[in-house]
């Protein structure tokens, strides 16, 4: 929520404190202030202009030589903007001014022609484009025929002005309005407040003469105010009130238009205008859609309607989606003399189911979601015709079309002083309560000993005598509240198992020389299913931000290997990234399972020691040694099985596996990717860390130094190709028996020497007894088990 200062001191009185003050004490009292914006941006030295001509400069077609008067004196200026004409009043930065952005104006020469000053548009005082008028967003800002020639356009446009940006948490739907701010203040500063005076001159004719209204869903819409105002001129809105709504972040579209947000600012209650002509029957039916009927919306998209959404009809045909958002075929437009100012309570769960349902949020839909107040329904449609009356030329119908089946009465919540003492810890006085309670304008009785309050309507999250407790302490001051320790026994905090193990991981992974990296959680339908360790389908947002950013992850890799990439086109030749995050994947009913996910990616040199010659390039049993360090940094037992994916490459490739079940892949990517990408040799690897981290780990035990010496034997065999050498080692694992301690491949030949097919692989084994000292007759004895074995499993000793 935006508050403009100036406009807030019109019901309000701020105490002339100064707007840092004044958002610190708001903030304090229990509504954060995110920021406090100066809409002068320290300007200087800009003043209204009048165009006294205009030609076309003779060196450029796009630019335009004027004489503009500033008051005292005319000058010469060049301008571009395509809609500089003689006769118009502007903004005039005189040589010497300041502009946001630290832009500073001098005299200057364009093309052979001196220019001295700049007329400006609205974006060059440091208004955002979206919010510009649409009839001067390509160009400069033409101000209205009574603007003062040399007057201070700061002033005049009212950039004058501080702008208090509120972060709302979603139960404080009655600051979502200029009035609620104006209560808050008004609580927090002990001052009174001033609403608006309602007043203007009704025709004799009645409105429901010229309309008739009928509520087919009174569950979901209890109550529907109708206006008619007729003979309206629709034009610009006076700038008072363009700047006001620029200031609350709404863009100026006609005087119409711009007097129903004005209210919806004001009030907190959304109001919408038909073209009386184009209802074309005189009638508003408000019902449920039909399934499947369409309507065309202000934001010109068709929408498909389903029979939950209410929608208001002409009793044959839906011209608006109630609470959201207008249909184009009633819509306000230059031709429009009569309008119907629709002011209704829809229920808030069908406003937010409907708002869903289209991805259509607007500013009607996000305050009908939270609740607006059902006793400003009617004064804001009274509101409207007044402002329409003043602002538009427009005559009031007499009295207001009406279906009323809501409830405005006010809660009673009754407390006692005891009770609210012992929830905050504290002792306020009654008087201190009462005070606090008169303050927020509640109605309050003393009855018994407890306050009987009365709770206005505007305050719908006020409910039970808990809400009334943190009422009183927020005004009476948190920093009253005396800080005490608990009176209970208390555990010490630690980390558990999993977060322990969690840590040592991101250790083991910064002390191998990895940097982390943190990626998106939203991915694009070309990356979301690429590197997934499983086949589910894809979750996508309801109201994403771009296509980009539309699916969530199954796979921390592609995101990953994007940092790569951006880091290499950046001169960064070698690169070492690890990431620990979640993906999303969708289980058999349909609930979205979070896993907790490791990946690696690392492309370049491992090692460069240029001072010894030394340069190592990363391969894929660089980043397998990373894991077998992982797997026995945490005493869990991995394994590698030969794999295939798609985009890694399909000899150097291997899934991770425990305990038999497949739990990550590792690999090198394949050449069509890296080229891709623009990478040289990357290897990249993924596991399921919640599953490795979940794993009990078994108590680490110490064995002794050896007493007794090892003994060592070399094998040499001859195997197909396509027999892996993980298998063979199994083999002599299971063979050797107890003495057999360690296994290791020191060799492979696959020369011209070897058979067509065939390789040569060479173990070495390592025999050890802790009790004695090994014979050779014990080791020859396990040594040819293992020999038996590997001939039985079909490898041949090579001679």
């Amino acid at each position: 929520m935006l508050v403009s200062i100036n406009w807030l001191k019109d019901y309000v009185n701020t105490q002339q404190l100064p707007p840092a003050e004044l958002g610190e004490k708001i903030t304090r009292s229990g509504i954060e202030v995110d920021a406090v914006i100066d809409r002068s941006h320290g300007m200087t030295n800009v003043v209204v202009g009048y165009v006294e001509s205009c030609v076309k400069h003779p060196e450029a077609d796009k630019l335009s030589i004027c004489q503009v008067d500033v008051g005292e004196e005319t000058t010469q200026i060049i301008c571009g903007a395509p809609n500089i004409a003689a006769g118009q009043k502007v903004i005039v930065a005189r040589p010497g001014a300041k502009l946001p952005g630290d832009i500073n104006i001098k005299k200057a020469k364009l093309r052979g022609e001196e220019s001295h000053g700049m007329i400006c548009s609205l974006q060059e005082l440091g208004i955002e484009g979206k919010l510009v008028p649409k009839a001067y967003a390509e160009g400069i800002y033409v101000l209205p025929e009574d603007a003062k020639i040399g007057s201070d356009v700061i002033v005049n446009f009212g950039l004058d002005d501080t702008v208090l940006e509120l972060g709302l948490t979603p139960n404080r739907a009655d600051a979502m309005s200029m009035l609620g701010v104006a209560y808050e203040v008004g609580a927090i500063l002990s001052e009174e407040i001033n609403l608006p005076e309602i007043s203007y001159t009704e025709a004799s004719d009645t409105a429901a003469s010229m309309l008739s209204l009928s509520v087919d869903a009174p569950e979901a819409n209890p109550l529907y105010v109708a206006k008619v105002v007729r003979n309206i001129k629709v034009q610009e809105s006076p700038m008072w009130l363009q700047q006001r709504l620029m200031a609350a972040g709404v863009r100026p579209h006609n005087n119409v238009v711009d007097i129903t947000n004005y209210v919806l600012m004001e009030y907190g209650q959304p109001l919408h205008a038909f073209d009386y002509e184009l209802l074309e029957t005189g009638n508003i039916t408000v019902r449920h859609a039909k399934e499947g009927e369409m309507i065309n919306t202000l934001d010109d998209a068709e929408r498909k309607l389903s029979s939950r959404q209410l929608v208001i009809t002409n009793g044959e045909k839906p011209v608006a989606i109630a609470g959201v958002m207008g249909g184009a075929n009633s819509e306000v437009s230059e031709a429009t003399t009569t309008v119907v100012i629709e002011s209704a309570y829809f229920e808030s769960g069908s406003i937010r189911q409907t708002s869903k349902d289209h991805g259509l949020r607007s500013d009607a839909s996000s305050r009908f979601e939270k609740g607006v107040d059902p006793n400003r329904v009617i004064p804001a449609a009274e509101r409207a015709a007044q402002l329409l009356s003043q602002l538009a030329g427009g005559e009031v119908l007499a009295g207001s079309v009406i279906f009323d089946e809501l409830n405005k009465e006010e809660k009673i919540v009754k407390v006692s002083p005891d009770f609210i003492n012992s929830r905050l810890g504290m002792k306020i006085s009654f008087e201190d309560m009462w005070d606090i309670l008169n303050r927020l304008k509640f109605n309050t009785e003393a009855t018994n000993g407890q306050l009987v309050i009365s709770v206005p309507t505007r305050r719908q999250d006020i409910q039970i005598p808990e809400d009334v407790v943190e009422e009183i302490a927020r005004l009476y001051g948190y920093d009253e509240i005396p800080a005490t320790l608990p009176e209970a026994e208390t555990t010490p905090g630690g980390l558990t198992p999993y977060q322990a193990k969690r840590r040592i991981v991101r250790s083991l992974m910064e002390g191998a020389g990895l940097l982390q990296a943190t990626t998106y959680s939203l991915t694009s339908a070309k990356s979301v299913k690429q590197f997934a360790l499983e086949e589910t389908e894809t979750t996508r947002l309801l109201m994403p931000m771009s296509e980009e950013r539309s699916l969530l992850r199954q796979s921390l890799l592609p995101h990953l290997l994007e940092s790569v990439t951006y880091n290499t086109a950046r001169r960064m030749d070698s690169v070492a990234l690890y990431e620990t995050g979640s993906v999303f994947l969708k289980g058999q009913d349909e609930l979205l399972n979070e896993q907790e996910h490791l990946a690696v990616a690392i492309t370049g040199l491992w090692l460069d020691h240029s001072w010894q010659g030394e340069k190592k390039p990363v391969d894929f049993f660089v980043l397998k040694g990373i894991v077998e360090g992982l797997s026995d940094k945490l005493g869990v037992e991995l394994t590698f099985e030969r794999g295939q994916m798609d985009d890694l490459h399909p000899g150097r490739t291997a899934f991770i596996m425990h305990s038999g079940q497949r739990i990550g892949v590792i690999g090198e990517l394949h050449p069509s990717e890296q080229k891709a990408r623009d990478l040289k040799t990357t290897v990249v690897m993924e596991l399921n860390l919640a599953v490795l981290l979940s794993k009990a780990t078994e108590a680490l035990v110490y064995t002794p130094v050896p007493r007794y010496p090892s003994m060592s034997r070399d094998v040499a065999l001859v195997l197909s190709k396509v027999v892996e050498a993980a298998t063979i080692e199994t083999v002599i694992r299971n063979a050797g028996g107890k003495l057999l301690k360690d296994v290791r491949v020191f060799d492979l030949y696959e020369g011209d020497k070897m058979e067509a097919g065939k390789k040569s692989v060479a173990f070495s084994l390592t025999y050890f007894d802790p009790e004695k000292t090994l014979t050779d007759e014990d080791v020859i004895r396990a040594h040819e088990k293992v020999l038996a074995a590997l001939t039985e499993a079909g490898a041949e000793l090579r001679s």
